[in-house]
C-alpha cells in the first residue's frame, strides 16, 4: 500500500516538473509511475481495487489538468513562460502591394525575391520562370504568398 501511494506521489511531483524541465523525461517517468501504481493496485487488491485506482488516477489527472491550465498561467513562475507582446512584424498579409510592379531580383522558378516598392518580398510567379532583372507585376496577395506575373 505505502508503495503505490509513493508511486502516485512521485508520478504526479514528475508530471509537475515536466512543466518546468525541457526534454519529457520527467514527464515519461512521471506517467510510467502512475502506470506501475495502478498494476501495483491491481495485484493488491484485486480487479475492484485495481479499477478504483485506475479510475481515481484518471480522474485526479483531469481535475488536476484543468485547475492546471486556470492557475498556471496567471501564477508568478507562469508569467516567466507565457510572452506578453510580439517582436518584430509578421507581415503576414501585403494588400498594399497588389498592382504594384517591381524587379525579380532573383530567378523565379516558381519562387524567388523581387523588389516592390523598394522592399525586398518573397514572391511566387503564376507558372513559369522569370529571369533576375524582369520587370513583374504584383496580380495577388494570398496570406504569405505575393503571385507576380512579368510585364
Amino acid at each position: 500500500m505505502a508503495a503505490i501511494i509513493t508511486l502516485l506521489l512521485v508520478g504526479l511531483v514528475l508530471l509537475f516538473a515536466e512543466t518546468l524541465l525541457p526534454g519529457m523525461v520527467a514527464g515519461l517517468i512521471g506517467f510510467g509511475c502512475l502506470v506501475a501504481a495502478v498494476v501495483m493496485a491491481y495485484g493488491e487488491f484485486g480487479a475492484a481495487g485495481g479499477t478504483y485506482t485506475l479510475l481515481g488516477v484518471i480522474a485526479g489527472l483531469v481535475v488536476l489538468g484543468v485547475i492546471w491550465l486556470r492557475v498556471f498561467p496567471h501564477s508568478r513562475l507562469g508569467r516567466i513562460f507565457v510572452a506578453k507582446e510580439t517582436i518584430g512584424r509578421i507581415n503576414a498579409e501585403k494588400p498594399e502591394l497588389l498592382g504594384r510592379e517591381g524587379v525579380a531580383l532573383t530567378p523565379l522558378r516558381p519562387s524567388g525575391m523581387a523588389e516592390i516598392d523598394g522592399r525586398r518580398v518573397d514572391v511566387v510567379t503564376e507558372g513559369g520562370l522569370i529571369e533576375p532583372g524582369t520587370r513583374v507585376k504584383v496580380v495577388a496577395v494570398e496570406g504569405l504568398r505575393v503571385v507576380v506575373r512579368p510585364l
